[in-house]
């Protein structure tokens, strides 16, 4: 498609001359070095420490002292077949049922009875590359109470039923479905194809009721700043980092993976696919265009999060943290250099600037050919 046409492009001219750079020279050792730019996009795998650094700077400030759970909410295997061709209807249904469901029992006085938020984060991927599309959410312990009026603890290390989010979530995902396929907004192609009928799409969903779902929560985070580290490795994370390529050669790409089915050390494994199946993989998981896969749900939604907080904060008899000090009235001197010399330390001085290399967006003028 045009948008993994342009993953690819992006993801080729990452870090090269393509993109334009800088000339540097060391303002101690006078070393040259010559850095290029990067593409930011978010399916690069170079390109996403800096995006996720800013994002737990911003997120630090919402961080409330209570426990945090680690909620996934994952498709069975022929929902999850059937998402790769309607990506952004039921990666949004994911996202908006997974958050309603915990948002529905939390609020039961059976369970919680209270108002909770949660931070939702879009994989869409299997340690092996495969399409395997599921939401990780990090959910306060406790919520506000229906009135406001004080928090409401969760019980020490437990949050809500799992088997309970489960059925809620199976049944709600499935009524969506069916009724979006009633509109007509669902696309059926090749083994799919039948499912346009309403007829034979009702009889395909009917053994989707009766299978469990998989939903499960993890322990209870060690901390705020457990949550913190968590959220760094998972929030802005792509299908495969750099770190887990070992090789590529005649027999292909060469990667680590880690077959969750077995146990212990036998876990960690290596795969080789031949280059054509492993940017096909690979490119399984570009994400629609302008697709939020990092949302935030009831407490935590962006339109009202700051005066939830701080009336959580009020309850939980905490003081709100020291505001941050803006960026641009800091001294110029104190920020650190972007350039750092490589055998020094010392910051790099720009003494050149490469433009990126200009598009061909038709044929050259008249006049430029004469």
């Amino acid at each position: 498609s045009l948008g993994q046409l342009k993953v690819m492009s992006a993801v080729e001219h990452c870090r090269s001359a393509a993109l334009g750079g800088h000339a540097l020279r060391c303002s101690s050792c006078a070393q040259p070095q010559i850095a290029y730019n990067s593409c930011r996009n978010r399916h690069c795998p170079k390109c996403q420490s800096s995006a996720a650094q800013r994002w737990l700077e911003a997120r630090s400030a919402d961080l409330l002292p209570v426990e945090y759970y680690h909620v996934v909410f994952t498709l069975p295997a022929p929902l999850s077949a059937l998402a790769y061709t309607n990506k952004e209807l039921m990666y949004g249904l994911l996202f908006d049922l997974a958050a309603e469901t915990l948002r529905t029992i939390a609020a039961d006085p059976k369970y919680l009875g209270a108002r909770i938020g949660t931070t939702l984060v879009l994989h869409t991927w299997g340690s092996a590359l495969t399409h395997h599309p599921h939401v990780h959410g990090i959910v306060p312990g406790g919520g506000l109470a229906l009135d406001a009026d004080r928090w409401v603890p969760c019980r020490s290390g437990f949050f809500l039923p799992v088997r309970v989010l489960s059925r809620l979530f199976r049944r709600r995902f499935l009524e969506a479905l069916a009724a979006a396929h009633g509109r007509g907004q669902l696309q059926c192609f090749g083994e799919f194809a039948p499912l346009t009928d309403a007829a034979a799409f009702a009889q395909w969903l009917a053994p989707l009721r009766k299978i469990e779902w998989v939903v499960y929560a993890k322990r209870p985070f060690a901390g705020p700043e457990a949550v913190l580290a968590y959220l760094s490795r998972y929030t802005h994370r792509v299908a495969i980092s750099n770190s887990r390529l070992l090789s590529l050669d005649e027999r292909g790409v060469t990667f680590r993976w880690k077959d969750y089915r077995a146990e212990g050390r036998t876990r960690h494994k290596t795969m080789t696919l031949s280059a054509q199946e492993f940017m096909r993989r690979f490119l399984l998981h570009v994400l629609p265009s302008g697709f939020h896969r990092i949302r935030h749900y009831g407490l935590l939604a962006n339109p009202t999060r700051k005066k939830n907080i701080d009336v959580a904060r009020a309850q939980l008899h905490v003081p709100a943290p020291a505001p941050p000090v803006d960026s641009d009235s800091r001294n110029a001197g104190s920020r650190p250099p972007t350039f750092v010399c490589r055998h020094c330390g010392a910051p790099m001085l720009i003494i050149k600037i490469f433009p990126r290399a200009p598009h061909i967006r038709g044929p050259p003028a008249l006049s430029a050919v004469a």
